[in-house]
């Protein structure tokens, strides 16, 4: 037997196994576990669990601060503190921001139980004056018979609209029916397309093999004037019917079931007996009822037809072999398909509805959960087993966010092939490029040469420093790819984008742009190489220069976001255009909208990548055609630096 619902909080994984494992669940409780705080706060929100057992020091969330946060939005859910630290200061901070007991570790399994079940009493505290109220306020209510019944008409409409099995619906329209009417008799007549003959599909009180061989004439029948006119009959016990039913009844009301303005069947209560009569008071309930039954019919007809489609749809997502993962707004699960499962090692059933910090582990994933919602983001996900998923979250209106994942495996190892290819030949390269500046000078100094001749070899130097150019950036980029520059130091990246704008700007003044530097006062550091960082903010600077027309303006900001800083180059340029975004970071690759006679390798924006990469940080741009670009650097800032 289940004693409760506990949510246990504690960044050692160990400790909350054997808590949980050893204590907990053999004394009969549900246990869920996070390891952190900010995942304990969305999850005791979604689960809403009986009690709260919360770890002191935690990362993104201290247990204080969290118990906290929950005597806010969960006032009646009790919560335990433990932690190593036994001060006096400690215990007064937890019992003031709620706590209902308080653990020093380490602590024996009795001392964890008691305590839990001192909690378990409190909340039943809580409950028993919930109760209490509510049978005050029950108690206070006085409704006339009328009210009651318009309030059980309300509820039995939302219940109907709410089922999707038609011949449940319409078992329960017929049976609300006879109970509010009080009558002896209901049937739900529907008509058959095909013999145009109306058939008892729902009935109550009405023999079964009756019911089921039952057929109706619309023709010469009081069902089928309903059907024809749309109208409701109502018949009284001065009129008794036998022809226009085909069963003698005293008193009968048929009301219409209309879709679209379209008629599709009748539904009916009657009294065979004299001495209950219906009335035209009875008829606003039958009306009710009845279109009641005739939304939740089309309402099960779509419901069959959407969900036979939707069955076609993910079984093809399911045996697809890409990883697809979709959540709603508030990152609970809607659905993972057999490839994303296998690629996480997910083996458990029933993961609909469940937060993906509970089922998820990768922080990579996590994060793309956690972003902004309104951008499309990539990332690369490293698995266990080696392999790497390249892994696109976009944002989907009115459903919330998919996560499609493509095994890239065996293109980071071309990549990796092409990467230490290119490295040599770059490298091999430069001592003959070396050979032919030298010679190409020594030419001029050997004797008189004409104008020809030296055009000539003004376009030889020209060329040979470009690709110098060149093969100095794959070089470049090949020893950042490779790890070799594993220095790192504090570094404060406002005084790297000073330097970066002062030298870049004779350049932008000499195109005719405004240059413009914004940077927050009190920035925390960063753990980089200070090399590599200003050659990252020069090249995205640089950039913004080369493609923002004359007349145009280009901003930096540098500033602080939580434990973050956070870099942003804003041009007025002609923009990217959205086909080209997902690759700009790509080795070689330029703009569709780039001139041919634009100087440039197609390197700047992979150097730039890779700095951003080494530096576990994260690059994204944002861009329309004709209204510039926004290039965003994130960096992780150094603990405690400022």
């Amino acid at each position: 037997m289940t004693e409760g619902h506990i949510l246990l909080a504690d960044d050692n994984p160990d400790f909350r196994r054997a808590i949980e494992e050893t204590i907990l669940r053999p004394a009969g409780f549900q246990v869920h576990s996070v390891g952190d705080g900010l995942s304990a706060l969305t999850l005791a929100k979604e689960l809403r669990p009986d009690l709260v057992i919360t770890d002191q020091n935690m990362p993104s969330l201290k247990g204080t601060e969290l118990i906290r946060r929950l005597r806010q939005d969960l006032p009646a859910l009790p919560a335990i503190l433990i932690t190593s630290d036994g001060s006096e200061s400690l215990v007064a901070e937890a019992l003031r921001a709620g706590a209902v007991d308080y653990l020093t570790k380490p602590f024996e399994a009795e001392q964890l139980l008691a305590a839990v079940g001192r909690a378990q009493a409190e909340s039943r505290r809580w409950a028993e004056l919930a109760q209490a109220r509510s049978a005050a306020q029950t108690s206070a209510e006085s409704l006339e018979r009328r009210v009651q019944e318009l309030e059980a008409l309300a509820r039995i409409g939302r219940t109907v609209t709410a089922m999707l099995e038609i011949d449940e619906v319409l078992t329960t329209v017929v049976d609300a029916a006879v109970r509010l009417t009080g009558a002896e008799e209901g049937s739900l007549l529907l008509l058959d397309e095909d013999s145009g003959q109306l058939y008892m599909r729902a009935s109550k009180n009405f023999d079964e093999s009756f019911a089921s061989t039952f057929r109706l004439q619309v023709q010469d029948s009081l069902a089928g004037q309903v059907m024809e006119t749309g109208e409701p009959v109502i018949l009284d016990a001065s009129s008794p019917q036998k022809i226009k039913t085909s069963y003698l009844v005293h008193s009968l009301i048929y009301v219409p079931l209309k879709v679209r303005g379209r008629t599709i069947g009748v539904l009916g209560v009657d009294n065979r007996t004299s001495g209950n009569e219906l009335s035209h008071d009875d008829l606003p309930i039958v009306s009710a009822l009845g279109d009641y039954a005739a939304i939740a019919i089309e309402n099960a007809q779509l419901y069959h037809r959407s969900e036979a489609e939707r069955k076609k749809l993910e079984t093809v997502i399911t045996q697809t072999e890409n990883g697809v993962i979709l959540v709603d707004p508030d990152n609970r699960l809607l659905f993972a398909n057999q490839s994303a499962c296998a690629s996480f090692d997910i083996t458990e059933n029933a993961l609909v509805g469940r937060s993906v910090v509970e089922v998820f582990d990768d922080p990579t994933l996590l994060a793309l959960f956690r972003a902004p919602a309104d951008q499309t983001l990539r990332e690369e996900i490293e698995l266990e087993d080696g392999r790497v998923l390249n892994a696109q979250r976009t944002p989907i209106e009115g459903v919330g966010q998919a996560v499609v994942m493509h095994d890239i495996t065996h293109l980071r190892e071309l990549d990796r092939i092409k990467s230490e290819f290119v490295t040599t030949v770059s490298h091999d390269l430069r001592s003959p490029l070396t050979a032919i500046m030298g010679y190409a000078e020594l030419i001029e100094r050997a004797g008189a040469i004409d104008d020809l001749q030296r055009g000539y070899l003004d376009r030889i130097k020209v060329s040979v420093e470009h690709i110098t150019n060149l093969v100095s950036d794959l070089l470049d980029l090949g020893r950042i790819e490779a790890g070799l520059d594993a220095a790192r130091e504090a570094t404060p990246v406002s005084v790297l984008a000073r330097y970066a704008v002062e030298s870049l700007r004779g350049s932008a003044e000499t195109r005719g742009l405004q240059l413009e530097l914004s940077v927050a006062e009190a920035l925390p550091m960063v753990v980089g190489s200070p090399i590599r960082l200003r050659q990252m903010i020069g090249n995205l600077v640089e950039n913004a220069i080369k493609y923002t027309p004359v007349g145009g303006k280009v901003r930096v900001e540098v500033f602080g976001e939580g434990e973050q800083v956070i870099l942003r180059v804003c041009d007025t340029g002609p923009g990217i255009p959205p086909g080209d975004q997902p690759y700009l970071f790509d080795k070689f690759y330029r703009g569709s909208n780039v001139g041919e006679d634009q100087p440039g390798t197609g390197l700047g924006l992979s150097i730039v990548k890779s700095i951003v990469d080494h530096h576990n940080g994260r690059i994204w741009v944002e861009s329309k055609l004709g209204k510039g670009a926004i290039f965003t650097v994130v960096l992780p800032a150094e603990d405690g630096a400022a």
